[in-house]
């Protein structure tokens, strides 16, 4: 059978000898069926993944919502370098329409975006998603349930150095406001503002004072609590 590829002298001088059977790529797990995948359009999911960039400045968290091999939502979450806001703001608009190998090959603006797209391309084709027993997968729409009240990421912020112990800063409850310690000065509780419940009650026109009060919470033992810090300032 002759090639329509070019072949070095010494495989033209070959005779040709016929292929035995034709084995399928073995099946993948792909919304609760099994799939032998021969084609991009043959691959749906959705997955998370995670990736940094090179100086290590910053994370992305990308979700991707694929169907028949192209991705319909995505949800990129980024933490540690103000530039990268600006960088997912552009691959929200990149990735959506997009087959995933056309993502893979895509520029998404920032190092650490790419390298998440990198981790989920894998996890997709390898039939390694969050939803491959999931019968018919998940609808679109289903990345956004990811977030919390006002729809924002889920946040931990926490800084601790040897002489003066940890400050807990932004929990997934909210923004801490106090840190409450017993007789010993260990933590036994916090006070935080629920942030994304109280810009929500601003938007429905309740006053910033009255929304804040509204929101302000505590976890833990945080009322038997001796001494009450500011952990930003104390």
């Amino acid at each position: 059978m002759d090639s329509k590829y070019q072949c070095t002298p010494a495989i033209e001088s070959m005779c040709p000898i016929a292929k035995g059977v034709h084995h399928k790529s073995a099946p993948i797990p792909e919304e609760g069926k099994w799939v032998s995948s021969a084609q991009i359009s043959d691959i749906s999911g959705l997955t998370h993944g995670c990736g940094c960039c090179a100086p290590q400045q910053g994370t992305c968290k990308l979700t991707l919502n694929v169907k028949d091999g192209v991705i319909q939502e995505a949800l990129v979450e980024t933490i540690g370098c103000s530039g990268m806001t600006h960088s997912a703001a552009m691959a929200a608009e990149i990735l959506p329409g997009k087959t995933i190998l056309e993502a893979l090959n895509t520029d998404l603006v920032c190092d650490a975006i790419n390298v998440a797209m990198r981790e989920l391309f894998l996890q997709i084709v390898y039939g390694r998603t969050q939803t491959a027993f999931s019968e018919n997968g998940l609808p679109i729409g289903a990345g956004m349930e990811d977030l919390g009240k006002g729809l924002r990421s889920m946040v931990g912020t926490m800084y601790s150095t040897t002489v003066k112990g940890p400050r807990y800063l932004e929990m997934t409850e909210g923004y801490v406001l106090e840190q409450g310690l017993d007789e010993n000065n260990e933590i036994i509780g916090y006070k935080f503002v629920h942030v994304g419940k109280m810009l929500e009650a601003i938007r429905k026109g309740v006053s910033p004072e009255e929304a804040f009060k509204q929101n302000v919470k505590t976890y833990g033992r945080f009322d038997e609590a001796v001494k009450k810090i500011d952990p930003r300032k104390e």
